[in-house]
C-alpha cells in the first residue's frame, strides 16, 4: 500500500481541525500518516487530535507560516508521497489515494483534489489556479458547478489546499520557500514543476469539500502583493522580463491605484521595502531557480493567460480596460519569449 505523508497546519481557533484530521486518518487505500504543525493553534483541536492513532504534533518556536510550517512537517515525513491539506478541508475517503496515484505517474509533477464548497458541495472552490503573465492568480472556476471540471486535465497551478507531489521530488526542488510565509508559494512551485518538464494535473474525482472563507487584511495584502514580485523576479528568464517589462510597469502602477483606493498603499509600499532589503537572497534565489530549469518560458506560454478573471474577489474598477490593454500585450508578447 502506498505510504503518504499528510501535513496540516493549526493556527487560530481552527474549528474544523478535528474533522479534517479524522477525515484524512479514516482515508482508503494508502497507509496514511498525519504530521499537525501547530503555528499557534488558540482552540482545543491540538490536544484533541493530539490523541488520535497516526498523529505526531510538531510545534515550531514562533508561527512559521504556511510555507515555513509547510517545509517543517515535510522535513519529519516518512511516507513516499507527501499530501498537503487544509486544515479546513475535509477529504472524502479515496481524495487521498486518487492525487496520489497520479502524482506518481511518469511525467507528472504533482497533483490536486476538486476543492469544494463546503456548504454547497456541488460547486467548485478551485479545480487549479489559473496565472496570469503578471504574476497574478486565483481560484479557478470558483462557484461554477462542479459538473463542469468533470474532466481530468492539466493546469497551471495546484492549489495549496489539498496537494499531492512525491516525497523525493519536494527534497530534490527543497519545496516551498519559508521566506513567502503564506500565499503564492503554491503558484511558484507549480511554476518551477512546469519548468523542470513536469505536469500539475487536476484530478475530479478526489473531492475535497473546503470551508472557505475570502478574506482580505492587511497582512495578506501585503504577503500577495510582494510573493507575486518575488515570484517574477527569480522563476521569470531575463529576456522574458526584459519583454514583459512595459506591461508589468504597468501592472505596478493599477497595483498601486487599486492599494489607494482600497487603503493599503503602505502595505504594497512595504512589500517593495523587503524586496530591497532582501536583494541579496532575491539573487541567490534567481541564481538557483535558473540553474534549475529545463524548459523555457516561451514553451510554457500558453500556460499563462492575458485576463484576470477572478470570481472570488469583486474586480477593481478599470478591470476591463487592464485585460484589454493586457491581453492585446501579451498576445504580441508571446512570440518574442525565448523557445529552445
Amino acid at each position: 500500500m502506498t505510504s503518504v505523508s499528510v501535513v496540516m497546519l493549526a493556527y487560530g481557533p481552527e474549528p474544523w481541525l478535528v474533522d479534517a484530521a479524522r477525515a484524512v486518518l479514516a482515508s482508503s487505500d494508502v497507509d496514511v500518516e498525519l504530521i499537525v504543525v501547530d503555528n499557534g493553534c488558540t482552540g482545543d483541536g491540538i490536544d484533541i487530535v493530539k490523541g488520535l492513532p497516526g498523529v505526531r504534533i510538531i510545534r515550531p518556536e514562533e508561527n512559521t507560516g504556511y510555507s515555513g510550517g509547510c517545509r517543517i512537517g515535510a522535513a519529519d515525513a516518512t511516507g513516499d508521497f507527501l499530501t498537503f491539506v487544509n486544515s479546513d478541508a475535509i477529504v472524502d475517503p479515496t481524495a487521498l489515494a486518487r492525487i496520489v496515484a497520479v502524482a506518481g505517474e511518469d511525467g507528472v509533477g504533482g497533483a490536486m483534489a476538486s476543492v469544494r464548497l463546503a456548504d454547497q458541495p456541488d460547486l467548485i472552490n478551485t479545480s487549479g489556479n489559473p496565472l496570469h503573465f503578471t504574476g497574478l492568480s486565483w481560484a479557478g472556476g470558483n462557484g461554477e458547478p462542479a459538473s463542469r471540471h468533470a474532466e481530468r486535465r492539466s493546469v497551471p497551478s495546484l492549489s495549496g489546499c489539498c496537494f499531492a507531489i512525491r516525497r523525493d521530488l519536494w527534497r530534490e526542488l527543497d519545496g516551498f520557500a519559508a521566506e513567502y510565509f503564506a500565499y503564492h508559494e503554491d503558484t511558484e512551485l507549480s511554476l518551477r514543476l512546469w519548468q523542470r518538464g513536469l505536469r500539475q494535473e487536476y484530478v475530479p474525482d478526489a473531492v475535497v469539500r473546503h470551508h472557505y472563507e475570502f478574506s482580505r487584511n492587511a497582512l495578506k495584502l501585503y504577503l500577495v502583493e510582494r510573493n507575486r514580485l518575488i515570484t517574477l523576479l527569480t522563476a521569470y528568464e531575463g529576456r522574458t522580463l526584459a519583454v514583459l517589462a512595459p506591461m508589468l510597469l504597468v501592472t505596478e502602477i493599477a497595483m498601486v491605484l487599486a492599494a489607494l483606493g482600497g487603503g493599503w498603499l503602505p502595505q504594497k509600499a512595504r512589500g517593495w521595502g523587503w524586496l530591497w532589503r532582501h536583494r541579496a537572497w532575491l539573487r541567490e534565489r534567481r541564481r538557483r531557480l535558473q540553474a534549475e530549469r529545463r524548459v523555457p518560458d516561451g514553451a510554457l506560454k500558453d500556460l499563462m493567460t492575458g485576463r484576470i478573471a477572478a470570481s472570488n474577489v469583486e474586480a477593481p474598477p478599470g478591470t476591463g480596460v487592464f485585460n484589454a490593454l493586457a491581453g492585446a500585450y501579451w498576445a504580441a508578447a508571446k512570440p518574442l519569449l525565448r523557445t529552445r
